[in-house]
């Protein structure tokens, strides 16, 4: 029986198939017959989560992978994973803004929805600009991880550079900018905040190397949010030490300094954690 298991966030990791040891999924999901990808769980006929987590994984990274999976499994080419806060990402999703278009190719042929993103990838001008006179505002829509339309079209390279002319004429089509952040927020937010009522604790960082090169994002995320046992979120400041995570715009993280120390508090559709961290003496 398949058991959730951590996993780290592709980050910068996605960037490179070398930065991921891979054993076949059978093997991974303490499945000895080969060819048997999905053990029976309490969940069947639904899919087990570490499943639908690899398919959304390999699908940055490795066409072989993703082959190996949906081949006894082709309705996992619409599987949806949340990295967190509502950040779904499809298959699909995953290898467009990663540019990959010989994975992306695979997915659809097999039965992935198209999206905007996957015809912003290959240069679908007509269509794209169908898609922004019919819906108004649909070029400022972010994908998964809130990476902006621009940025796929930036990643389509040299088929897509029409594609990119047109988004970028329109002036909204990339992300806002963040607010800048100072070192002293930066030095006050940071540590580890426990939880209130919980065990568990969140630790913010400023450990963004993952994202310092990434060609996903006009605009790197300034700040690491994890709460313990789960996967780190970017963060993006919208000013007066108040974040939204990647790929959740509607979702608020405020930090406040009081007298006892700096408080943390999520709002997700309401008030939904607050945690504490004392400051140092």
């Amino acid at each position: 029986m398949m058991t959730r298991r951590s996993f780290v966030y592709f980050t910068s990791a996605a960037l490179s198939a070398n930065a991921f040891s891979w054993t076949s999924l059978g093997q991974a999901a303490g499945v000895q017959e080969k060819g048997m990808l999905a053990a029976l769980t309490d969940r069947y006929p639904a899919y087990a989560p570490d499943l639908i987590q690899k398919i959304v994984r390999v699908s940055h990274f490795s066409l072989d992978n993703v082959k190996e999976i949906v081949g006894p499994h082709p309705q996992l080419v619409k599987a949806s994973w949340d990295w967190g806060f509502g950040d779904w990402e499809t298959p699909l999703g995953a290898a467009c803004h990663m540019g990959r278009k010989d994975i992306a190719e695979y997915l659809l042929a097999n039965g992935a929805t198209p999206s905007i993103f996957s015809s912003v990838l290959f240069g679908d001008l007509a269509l794209v600009k169908q898609l922004v006179e019919r819906h108004a505002g649909i070029e400022r829509i972010g994908g998964p991880h809130s990476i902006s339309l621009l940025a796929h079209a930036r990643m389509g390279g040299e088929a897509a550079k029409d594609v990119y002319a047109y988004l970028e004429s329109l002036g909204d089509a990339d992300m806002a900018s963040p607010t800048p952040l100072t070192e002293q927020e930066r030095k006050l937010i940071c540590g580890a905040y426990k939880i209130d009522g919980d065990a568990q604790e969140v630790e913010v960082s400023d450990d963004m190397h993952a994202y310092a090169k990434s060609p996903m994002y006009t605009y790197a995320p300034q700040l690491n949010w994890k709460r313990t046992g789960t996967m780190e979120r970017a963060l993006f400041h919208l000013g007066g030490m108040t974040f939204y995570p990647a790929g959740a715009r509607s979702t608020q993280i405020r930090f406040e300094e009081k007298a006892h120390g700096v408080v943390m508090t999520v709002m997700d559709g309401g008030e939904v954690l607050t945690a504490s961290r004392a400051l140092s003496a």
